[in-house]
């Protein structure tokens, strides 16, 4: 293992105060705990929305607390879901009297926690949540369309755009919710793995891929995918991919689509442009026209080589949010 860290157990810690100190101006930890992260320009009346996750996908989830997106992040250690006395922590901290949505991905750990921390909110503080659950992966598709079995990957940051933006124009809760759920049940989802990542308390891969290998459908904390064989050429792996995905996703010929290129920790800019190069071509064949992209790391795995793929039709009211002016310390975005 070969990796820029101190003591192993203190990896978490350290990394957050270094992210409390770069981002004074934008972040504050709550309850004394800097696993519970609120922004530090909160907004009253305004819908707070709330996500949490495990540590190890920067700049998910916490990079996206700011001007735009989101109020609020609990975070767990690496690979772990945060409690639910963190997040209802930040469930106080960012409460402005308009009730808070509580947006993440669909880990049992994770919808355990926050369930809790939704009873907790309400008895406790009275304070009005709902709940929102990325489910945007293909490779947990199954016939009968049951999303239960579909995990939360770099989808979830388009459905943080949408509700984002809604909640920063003062819809209500009911609003931001519904936009949330809108965004969450068009985002389709495929990542393709070339090589593992290693958590630090670890020091080891936690799986093994063969150097000419690769594993379509693996998720971002080495769930087995789809199918795993010799790596192809990158037109072969963007061909295979977007099959699976417009098969899978509720776009159709004519419509237009957002799509995210996203790097999971170890693969340049460059190789991802490459693909994003082929999955352009794909969609002018197939009639649909793309709307509008974003290419770089959004969601990541450690260091983990291999990049995922994700589609999203658009109406008008999706446009308009997804152009919307966002401002987060990892994520800037000038309204369209």
């Amino acid at each position: 293992m070969k990796k820029f860290l101190n003591q192993a157990e203190d990896f978490i810690p350290e990394m957050l105060e270094g992210i409390y100190l770069a981002h004074p101006d934008k972040f504050r930890f709550v309850k004394g705990d800097l696993h519970c992260l609120a922004t530090a320009r909160p907004v009253p009346g305004k819908v707070g929305i709330v996500t949490g996750g495990g540590s190890g996908h920067l700049p998910l989830f916490l990079g996206y607390v700011g001007k735009g997106m989101l109020d609020g992040c609990a975070i767990g250690d690496v690979f772990q879901s945060p409690s639910p006395e963190q997040i209802l922590a930040v469930t106080q901290a960012v409460d402005g009297g308009a009730g808070v949505l509580y947006l993440y991905g669909n880990y049992n750990g994770d919808i355990f926690n926050f369930d809790m921390a939704a009873e907790m909110a309400d008895l406790e503080s009275d304070i009005r949540t709902s709940t929102v659950v990325a489910a945007d992966d293909s490779a947990g598709a199954l016939p009968s369309g049951n999303a239960t079995t579909r995990r939360g990957v770099a989808g979830i940051f388009l459905v943080y755009k949408c509700a984002g933006a809604s909640a920063a124009r003062m819809d209500d809760l009911d609003t931001v919710q519904r936009i949330a759920q809108k965004a969450g049940d068009r985002v389709r989802t495929l990542g393709v793995a070339l090589s593992p990542c290693i958590v630090p308390r670890i020091g080891k891969p936690g799986f093994h891929i063969g150097d000419n290998e690769m594993e379509i459908g693996m998720g971002i904390h080495g769930e087995s995918g789809i199918r795993r064989g010799p790596q192809l050429s990158a037109k072969n792996i963007a061909e295979e991919m977007m099959s699976w995905l417009i098969a899978d996703s509720p776009c159709q010929q004519g419509d237009e689509v957002a799509v995210l290129i996203n790097g999971l920790g170890a693969t340049p800019l460059e190789e991802l442009y490459l693909m994003y190069r082929h999955v352009h071509q794909i969609l002018a064949q197939s009639s649909i026209r793309v709307f509008r992209v974003w290419v770089g790391e959004f969601a990541t795995a450690m260091e983990m080589t291999g990049m995922s793929i994700s589609l999203m039709p658009v109406d008008d009211e999706l446009k308009a949010l997804l152009n919307a002016q966002a401002d987060t310390p990892m994520f800037r975005q000038f309204p369209a």
